[in-house]
């Protein structure tokens, strides 16, 4: 069996995809898609996560077009089921779809590489895992900002179900070297302004709750930035899980916000137009702005918000795509 024969180490080294092993200088390229693929069955990971038997053998497959969040990877090709046990391309697209606003936030340069090594791993004759350091380095960069909004770092990617540092797992690339430009802004995660009137409404889209309302006074509290809203003069756009004790005093936690700046919340004055999520129990900001009656964007997507077509992405990942 010829792909039986050949060993991972030189079928990486011929392809030369960026995967943090280096060719050898004069070693023919060899093509993944040369090789033949036989009732491959999933390796158990460290730490976990026993294989299983796919209905169908592994393929190659081009990286189409509309598989956004890994079409500008590196390289074209990738192999069908995933490591995420997704079996077909369908899938694949549906559930990658909701990772693609995390690449906007830049929380850290390695992102599209570790999700893509799952997503759409390179084809190879066997699976490519990334290594623990590339896990522990996009969790470590991007928790804190999912956790902003209430989301944990998700159970399916737990570091320690990926090998330890080897030659033959997907190393840390970029580090924590900024990939593309501009930097990241340091204000809260909740306070990135998005002006447009669909980006307004994909938040509202993905808030559990829209409410105009005025804020009586902030408080920070365990890292957390507490803003208790006044009692009167306050209406519920999109009441979502909202029960009557949650709306009769709302108070809403800006998490991990206590630090950061927020330019929008400088001055308490007027109204604010409010959007959050209930997670257990308690009522999270997820993005805040300054009523302005003169701004047509908020107010055609206030008037509009529920005829948009709301997207499946995760609302965690909305907020400005444009950095300032």
């Amino acid at each position: 069996m010829r792909g039986a024969r050949t060993t991972l180490r030189l079928l990486l080294l011929g392809l030369g995809l960026g995967l943090g092993l280096l060719a050898v200088p004069g070693a023919p390229a060899a093509r993944a898609e040369e090789y033949d693929y036989y009732g491959w069955q999933a390796e158990p990971l460290p730490g976990g996560g026993g294989g299983r038997f796919y209905s169908k053998p592994p393929q190659c497959l081009d990286i189409p077009a509309d598989l956004a969040l890994c079409h500008t990877v590196g390289y074209k090709r990738m192999r069908l089921p995933n490591l995420l046990e997704h079996e077909s391309l369908a899938e694949v697209k549906q559930q990658a779809s909701s990772w693609v606003p995390l690449l906007a936030k830049r929380c850290h340069s390695d992102t599209q590489v570790f999700l893509c090594s799952l997503f759409a791993p390179v084809c190879l004759d066997r699976p490519i895992y990334p290594c623990r350091s590339l896990c522990e380095a996009v969790r470590d960069g991007c928790s804190p900002l999912m956790g902003s909004y209430g989301f944990p770092w998700p159970e399916m990617l737990h570091c320690h179900k990926f090998p330890l540092d080897n030659d033959l797992c997907i190393t840390v690339q970029f580090g924590h070297v900024q990939a593309t430009a501009p930097p990241v802004t340091k204000i809260c995660a909740q306070c990135e302004m998005e002006q447009s009137a669909d980006g307004l409404m994909e938040q509202m889209c993905s808030s559990d709750f829209v409410v105009k309302m005025r804020i009586k006074e902030i408080k920070n509290e365990n890292g957390d930035r507490k803003l208790i809203g006044a009692q009167k003069k306050k209406k519920l756009l999109k009441t979502g899980p909202l029960k009557r004790k949650d709306t009769k005093k709302l108070v809403l936690y800006m998490k991990n916000g206590a630090s950061c700046p927020c330019p929008q919340l400088d001055s308490l004055t007027g109204n604010f137009l409010i959007m959050g999520r209930k997670v257990e129990g308690q009522l999270l900001l997820t993005a805040v702005y300054r009523w302005e009656k003169k701004n047509k964007e908020m107010k055609f997507a206030v008037k509009f918000m529920f005829s948009y077509p709301c997207s499946l992405y995760y609302p965690f990942f909305y907020g400005a795509s444009e950095q300032h």
